[in-house]
């Protein structure tokens, strides 16, 4: 499958998002009561509610939203590839999804386009799509998967990919790239510190930049299993 896939049909994407509300405390009633039964099992005795929310609330649908979706494509000139990067991030999660979802409608919208993410399957697809529905949007036809056979449904996922059959374990990223040599910016932030940076920096722009690093990541890392060279530097276009 690798040795056929043509790249310029592929979007890679990374997503970044929050709770709904920074801490459990200011969730209304309701809201309090269905997080508690919706997390009992995974809490156990072993965490509150409260501290659940702190640890969890921003990677489940129901009581997170995006903030940040950077996309990426990647093309060819003069034999080296090329890659561009553009961002959705807003603090009104309907605006840039729609922003996002007419890039989808009409860019990559035919039989032949894919999603990439690194555990894209597991998170970012099915995240999406939830937060599209909530937003009363028309999902795009990538993420519109319902009835699909699996074979059917054009998502690509890095992590799946180095797992080969085998589902015991999670990789992240941050140690493919290690092991496969790809330079990545020094960290600034990670994912568990996406929601702190959102509500007491209220700092979107470094949220972006997080979110662009880890979409080219995701590039680089496909063209690592393909055999391929990496992007240059000078040959990434942010816009």
């Amino acid at each position: 499958m690798l040795a056929d896939l043509k790249l310029n049909n592929v979007l890679f994407l990374d997503t970044e998002t929050v709770p709904i509300k920074y801490n459990f405390e200011e969730l209304s009633p309701e809201y309090k009561k269905l997080w508690e039964e919706k997390t009992l099992w995974q809490r156990k005795e072993e965490f509150t509610p409260a501290e659940f929310y702190k640890k969890k609330a921003g990677v489940m649908a129901e009581f997170a939203k995006v903030v940040c979706i950077s996309v990426g494509y990647l093309f060819s000139e003069k034999g080296e590839n090329h890659f561009r990067i553009k961002s959705f991030y807003a603090d009104e999660e309907k605006e840039l999804l729609s922003e996002f979802i007419l890039l989808l409608n009409e860019g990559f919208n035919t039989k032949s386009h894919l999603l990439c993410a690194h555990n894209g399957k597991e998170f970012d697809f099915p995240f999406l799509a939830r937060r599209v529905l909530v937003n009363q949007l028309k999902l795009p036809k990538l993420l519109d998967i319902s009835g699909k056979k699996p074979w059917e449904v054009n998502h690509l996922d890095t992590m799946e990919l180095w797992r080969f059959g085998d589902y015991k374990h999670y990789t992240s990223i941050k140690l493919l790239s290690a092991i496969f040599n790809i330079p990545t910016p020094k960290d600034d932030i990670d994912g568990s510190q996406v929601a702190r940076v959102y509500y007491e920096e209220k700092d979107l722009e470094r949220i972006k930049t997080y979110c662009q690093k880890d979409t080219l990541t995701v590039a680089q890392l496909l063209l690592k299993y393909k055999g391929e060279d990496l992007i240059k530097e000078e040959n990434i276009e942010f816009v």
